[in-house]
């Protein structure tokens, strides 16, 4: 730059002829500095009165946590206790005193435990100092009966304390009610169990008599109650200084606990002179500057003057380059030069007249509509943007699907993700009114400038409906994302509610698109009606909703809102003589206003919430939370390993032999599917079933647990182990599928040597013929059909009938019960018997032990199987085992 730019400026300006103006930012500067300097120590005393108050609640924090974790711990303690007792009423002293000395000692503060059968004291641990309270009586004793009953009526633990003992000291008495459980299923009380809880014990434990706290601690709520204001510990002046508050949850209760530092509050920093010195002496510093600054004031007024009027001629030319923007009919493409994925947006398919739903992946899409003269010149220009790595930019012609012609221009330029990939982004536009308009500017200037005017309308219109939805009227996504993503709107979005509606698309498929248009205008009424006039419904989707709410509300406004919803969408809709029922299924999240962008976040969260609420049953609302967050990240992980572990084939046959309950000789195996997970070692089902299932690929688990049990039967044959028969679990969708005989062709193995176990709840009543025919070509093949888990499901007399499976296995849920109960015995016991009028073969899982093994001999049972003789095991193991015969030793 020049040095004219700037006037020269004599040394004695600055001395002799100071200007008004630098006088006056002078006078100015001082005052701010003046401002500015009471204002810091104002701020400054306010911090450190923060910070004091965050060290307390620091402090408090691991007290409270500390006395929380004690006095739960030792009611979590009596509770197990309280568990034994209802499944063991008849529990006596020996062993309720055996029990309850292993609850009282260093790990925990309790001094004694009692139970009162029927309301009266005749268990008692210790015994010492505690004899006379044996025979109490808790419905005669006055002192003691109202909190007594208290717990009976309402079911749940009561606590009360801290009280006087007699025994000396103070402490808290939990009270537990006990209920059993008879055969008919239901409850009946079967008396109390009361524990003490040593007050002093307790406070020394969590910390409060520590002589090194930092902070003095007054503890309010006797009996638990946090509405009583009685200071049980500490000194009752900590409530008048002000003190850092907090709660003490307890299970049926809370206490409030205070904290002050000790000492009390310290007003003023200890650098607050020094402080005080640096502030005037950069003050003194500051105002040379200023003054030097005031003699160039005048001068770069004029500059200042032709910046303003340039920001400002600036300023217009963007917001019509915004309103040019907002108002065009662009669409967005996106080409990943690496797999070849072609993506287009909504506008793209309008303006190549796509039909709704047809696959716009591919780049045959767009080849498919330009004109033929167009063609050949479009493609190379295509190829040379891509092969350069330059700017796409091309105009053409495309042909619609009604035979007219639209002149598209379109514009790219290639860019690369995080992840390195390579895309070529651009923007397609509609210009065949800007050709026809500069035509008919050669015809008739008067003609261009009606048409003028007519496209200002038509834009003030499609502004309108680029933000609106043409059915509903609501807002749509593009207005959604500008209120949620606009830093500067005027009300940001406290919550959204994402709202689904379940079965509108079996209503749509089977009663055509006019029902789906008035179901979606009846729920958009519905929506409206339960919003006030701050908050708005949008429609972003075909069957989904959004209502964002910019009002503070709490999870309880938000839940009745929904549950409102939900209860009104039930109601049927009537359509052409039809009475239409669908429900909804609701997402909510709450904004976390610390995020820079949460707008974006809350949107992602409420379809995260939205999809849970689907999975757990639909027409049903679920909030959005870190946990839930973290449960998809979680499935993400265990899909995606799922995939990994098909490809490195990862997943492996466990085998369970199988015994005949008279002979205990082995009469088979079933093959059990397991995960060897390369960092988690060896996983059962219950780890990735149910991921597996979301996949679709369960079927090819079965695939591969079937192959691999083959095989293996071929290493125990060469060895000279005889396995007469192997069991492999089918899944639904398998036998859904008609490939399914097909894919078994080719497999070796001897007819009645294989079988298919099939859960129960895959069978209902209702007739299937793909099923009937896969199961007839099974037969035909040698394949045995059994039923797994019998007993649990939805499988009926006629069924079993119809099916004739050659095997039934009853659950272990029904096994495991036989010991101790005659009613299970006896259900068992009709099972078989079914089995055996049937002529199918009976297999009992779940066999614990030889008592269960000679019940269900006794029953008649064919079949035995359970960790009574053998775990499931890998292939070595089996064969290992059968050489041993180490089940015949068990036994």
């Amino acid at each position: 730059m020049p040095k004219s730019f700037f006037p020269k400026i004599e040394a004695r300006q600055f001395l002799t002829r100071p200007s008004v103006a630098s006088i006056s930012a002078m006078a100015i500067a001082i005052a701010v500095i003046a401002s500015a300097g009471i204002f810091w120590e104002v701020q400054k005393r306010s911090v450190h009165l923060q910070h004091a108050r965050a060290n307390v609640a620091e402090q408090l924090g691991v007290v409270r946590a500390r006395l929380e974790g004690n006095i739960n711990g030792n009611l979590q303690l009596v509770r197990g206790l309280v568990a034994l007792i209802a499944t063991q009423p008849d529990i006596d002293q020996n062993q309720f005193g055996r029990i309850a000395s292993s609850l009282i000692g260093k790990h925990s503060q309790l001094r004694n435990v009692s139970g009162a059968p029927d309301l009266v004291i005749r268990l008692m641990h210790p015994m010492e100092g505690n004899v006379k309270a044996l025979g109490l009586d808790y419905r005669k004793n006055v002192p003691q009966r109202d909190t007594a009953l208290r717990a009976v009526n309402s079911g749940e633990m009561v606590l009360a304390g801290p009280v006087n003992l007699l025994q000396g000291g103070t402490g808290f008495i939990a009270r537990f009610p006990v209920f059993t459980t008879t055969e008919d299923g239901t409850r009946r009380l079967w008396g109390l169990v009361a524990a003490v809880v040593d007050a002093d014990r307790l406070y020394a434990d969590s910390g409060l008599l520590d002589p090194a706290l930092p902070v003095e601690v007054a503890i309010l709520g006797r009996d638990a109650n946090r509405t009583d204001k009685t200071v049980f510990f500490g000194d009752e002046t900590i409530m008048e200084q002000e003190p850092v508050l907090s709660d003490v949850i307890l299970p049926t209760g809370r206490w409030q606990i205070a904290a002050v530092p000790r000492g009390g509050w310290s007003a003023m920093p200890a650098s607050t002179w020094r402080v005080r010195l640096l502030t005037v002496a950069g003050g003194l510093l500051v105002l040379l500057p200023i003054f030097i600054a005031g003699q160039l004031y005048d001068q770069r007024r004029g500059h200042i003057r032709e910046l303003k009027r340039r920001q400002v001629q600036m300023e217009g030319l963007s917001k019509r380059l915004k309103l040019a923007l907002d108002t065009s009919k662009i669409g967005i493409w996106e080409l990943n030069m690496e797999t070849g994925a072609l993506a287009w947006d909504s506008r793209m398919r309008e303006l190549y007249d796509i039909p709704e739903g047809h696959d716009t992946s591919k780049y045959d899409v767009w080849v498919d509509r330009l004109h033929p003269e167009d063609l050949e010149r479009a493609e190379q220009e295509y190829r040379e943007a891509i092969e350069t790595g330059g700017t796409y930019q091309s105009d053409f012609r495309v042909v619609l699907r009604d035979g007219s012609i639209r002149w598209i221009r379109a514009i790219g330029a290639i860019h690369k993700n995080t992840r390195g990939q390579r895309y070529i982004l651009g923007v397609n536009w509609d210009v065949s009114r800007d050709i026809q308009l500069k035509t008919r500017l050669l015809k008739a200037k008067q003609n261009a400038e009606d048409r003028n005017r007519e496209l200002e309308d038509a834009r003030a219109l499609m502004e309108h409906y680029s933000l609106h939805d043409s059915l509903t009227g609501l807002p749509n996504r593009r207005f959604l994302d500008q209120e949620l993503l606009d830093e500067e709107a005027p009300q940001k979005p406290t919550a959204l509610l994402h709202i689904d509606l379940d079965r509108f698309k079996q209503i749509n498929d089977t009663l055509g698109h006019a029902a789906g248009d008035a179901m979606l205008t009846h729920a958009a009424s519905v929506l409206k009606e339960n919003v006030s006039a701050s908050d708005f419904v949008a429609r972003i989707g075909g069957d989904e909703f959004v209502i964002a709410i910019t009002e503070p509300a709490d999870e309880a406004s938000l839940a009745a809102r929904a549950d409102r919803i939900i209860a009104q969408m039930r109601r049927p809709v009537p359509f052409e003589n039809h009475q239409c029922r669908f429900g909804v299924s609701i997402g909510i999240a709450m904004a976390d206003t610390t995020l820079s962008d949460y707008g974006r976040h809350l949107l992602v969260d409420a379809d995260i919430a939205l999809y849970r609420a689907k999975s757990n049953g639909r027409n049903r609302y679920e909030f959005f939370s870190d946990t839930l967050k973290s449960e998809i990240v979680h499935n993400k992980n265990v899909a995606d390993d799922i995939l990994f572990a098909l490809e490195r084939q990862e997943f492996l046959p466990y085998f369970q032999p199988q015994f005949d309950a008279r002979t205990l000789a082995i009469t088979g195996v079933e093959a059990l599917a397991r995960w060897n997970h390369p960092t988690e070692g060896v996983l059962t089902p219950d780890r990735f079933l149910k991921t597996a299932d979301e996949l679709n690929v369960v079927h090819l688990i079965d695939r591969l647990i079937l192959e691999q049990t083959l095989w293996q039967s071929t290493r125990w044959k060469a060895a000279g182990i005889d396995i007469p028969k192997m069991s492999v679990n089918v899944s639904a969708s398998r036998l859904n599928d008609v490939q399914l005989v097909q894919s078994l062709e080719g497999l070796a193995f001897e007819p009645g040597s294989l079988s298919f176990e099939l859960l129960e709840s895959i069978f209902l009543d209702e007739k299937n013929d793909l099923i009937e025919a896969n199961f007839d070509h099974l037969r035909e093949m040698g394949v045995d059909i059994e039923i797994d888990d019998f007993g649990t499901g939805y499988a009926s007399i006629v069924s079993l009938i119809h099916l004739r499976p050659k095997r039934l296995k009853i659950d272990r849920q029904l096994v495991i019960p036989i010991t101790h109960s005659q009613s299970q015995r006896r259900l068992v016991a009709s099972i078989i018997e079914i089995g055996q009028s049937l002529g199918i073969k009976v297999v009992a899982e779940g066999v614990e032990s030889m008592q269960h093994a000679r019940i269900l001999r006794d029953l008649g049972c064919d079949t035995l199987q359970g960790y009574a003789f053998a775990p499931a095991m890998p292939s070595e193991r089996l064969m290992q085992f059968v050489r041993e015969e180490r089940w015949r030793e068990a036994s």
